[in-house]
């Protein structure tokens, strides 16, 4: 699974998202108001869904590509309508 991806980057942007959720932890614990918490929230989310979209990508060009070109393409098919329903539920 490590080709599918370029791991640096999934790894640079769920660090950031580490951060994000203990900046929105502080924020709890220092009473900021609802609002900015949410945003914050809202900016987590975001990133987790952009780190999805990576994820996805990766899967298309390699996973999918390999499974069609060499596998059996109507697994690799069903297969990847998987990954995208589970990847749609994140919204």
């Amino acid at each position: 699974m490590r080709q599918c991806m370029d791991v640096p980057k999934v790894q640079a942007r769920i660090k950031k998202i580490e951060g994000q959720l203990r900046a929105i932890s502080e924020m709890v614990d220092r009473d900021v108001p609802c609002e900015d918490i949410l945003m914050q929230i809202n900016a987590a989310k975001n990133a987790m869904h952009k780190v999805g979209q990576v994820i996805l990508e990766g899967h298309l060009q390699h996973c999918v590509r390999e499974g069609i070109e060499h596998g059996d393409p109507d697994k690799t098919i069903a297969d990847f309508t998987k990954a995208v329903e589970h990847f749609s539920r994140m919204s």
